[in-house]
């Protein structure tokens, strides 16, 4: 007998997926690139000459300078409350519990720019401020203006609220970890202190360090609204120098340009601490890959 031989199959030419509406997309976003990249170097209002001069200034780098501080400090100060707000929000403690509820739902649900209204203008409140024995005398007093600078009423509006939103963040990132993890540790003698810190918060910085980081540079940003307080942070200072030689959109310029290389160096900065507590997952990936191959 002879074997049937199989019908040939005439091989077509792969012919790639025409995507004309790609192309079109292509095209208009080059046209709108052009067109703003036109009106950057023909607009003589954009005054760039002007933003050179001013980019490297003693008054913006000043004032650059107390941008970064009021963001770290607020910062340090928002984390450390969140911290303790998000273990204090997961605690069995009812008073423990509501006062933490309570925080995060007053600061999260009034607008920053208020609270640093209210702390700057405190004084109207409590002209003066002091410590002594609640409902009784006090041992030592002063005015609230002197206590409670353009500086400290920053610090405090931005901390404290930064706080209310760091404490989700923890607390999402806690109840992230397996509640066995907990459960062994405590079964391993270690207190609920300890297993928090050693245990518990070193795995949920994966989760927590993404959003952390846009906090940060949310922070960065928002220190702008000091300006409402007098205090010569990177706005307000750009804003001084623009109220004498009236040239605003060149000074917003230069503050923008230092706004956005701010925020790109903290770009990069999230983007190798994510790559650092991501590096367990990654080695447990590779390991897992040549068990599933066997």
């Amino acid at each position: 007998m002879t074997a049937i031989s199989a019908p040939r199959i005439q091989e077509e030419p792969v012919v790639p997926l025409r995507r004309p509406g790609r192309w079109v997309t292509y095209a208009v976003a080059a046209v709108l690139a052009a067109m703003f990249v036109h009106t950057l170097l023909t607009n003589k209002n954009f005054g760039w000459d002007i933003v050179g001069n001013y980019l490297g200034s003693g008054e913006i780098l000043a004032g650059l300078g107390k941008t970064i501080e009021l963001t770290v400090i607020a910062m340090a100060i928002g984390i450390v409350l969140g911290v303790a707000l998000a273990v204090m929000r997961l605690s069995s403690n009812p008073a423990l519990k509501g006062f933490s509820s309570l925080y995060i739902w007053f600061f999260r649900g009034t607008p920053v720019f208020v609270q640093l209204l209210f702390w700057g203008y405190a004084s109207a409140l409590y002209p003066r401020l002091g410590l002594g024995i609640p409902f009784g005398p006090q041992f030592v007093s002063a005015p609230t203006n002197v206590l409670i600078t353009p500086f400290i009423a920053a610090i405090l509006g931005l901390g404290l609220n930064e706080g209310a939103y760091m404490a989700e963040v923890v607390r999402a990132g806690i109840l992230s970890v397996d509640r066995g993890q907990t459960e062994a540790a405590q079964a391993l003698g270690m207190s609920r202190l300890r297993t928090l810190r050693r245990v518990v918060l070193p795995q949920a910085m994966r989760v927590i360090i993404p959003p952390t980081g846009n906090q940060v540079i949310t922070m960065l940003k928002t220190t702008s609204l000091v300006s409402v307080l007098a205090f010569p942070e990177l706005l307000y200072s750009a804003q001084l120098v623009y109220s004498t030689n009236f040239k605003t959109i060149p000074l917003l310029i230069t503050a923008s340009l230092w706004y956005l290389l701010m925020t790109s160096v903290l770009n990069v900065g999230q983007h190798f601490l994510e790559r650092r507590f991501n590096r367990s997952e990654r080695a447990v990936s590779r390991r897992a890959i040549p068990s599933e191959g066997r």
